[in-house]
């Protein structure tokens, strides 16, 4: 999964097709809570808690096949890849620009060139 808590992701798919930030990442299930996306309400009834009652609007759980991780240099939805630094560190990349997105695993002395 090249997608963590902080990204910013565009819908690409579904009623909201927005741009927003990953809020939760659920690897288990294939799924991410995204800012204002997928909301749904929950009635509450009226206590000495919540003397109003009313409505609780949350974000719920989208399925990461409907994102796209929107690149911080182009500005553009896109792809991601991995590959490897020189140094051996692993790396989430652009696929339109090519452009380091950011470090997925620590250096390795398998993967270092030379």
């Amino acid at each position: 999964m090249h997608i963590r808590v902080d990204d910013v992701v565009e819908v690409i798919s579904g009623e909201d097709k927005v741009r927003g930030r990953v809020l939760q990442v659920l690897r288990r299930e294939g799924r991410i809570i995204v800012e204002g996306v997928n909301r749904a309400y929950r009635h509450i009834r009226r206590s000495q808690k919540n003397p109003q009652g009313g409505r609780l609007s949350k974000e719920m759980p989208i399925d990461i096949s409907n994102v796209l991780l929107v690149c911080t240099s182009c500005n553009q939805a896109t792809r991601t890849g991995a590959r490897f630094r020189p140094d051996g560190t692993k790396e989430r990349y652009c696929k339109k620009c090519s452009a380091a997105i950011g470090v997925i695993a620590p250096p390795h002395k398998a993967h270092a060139a030379g």
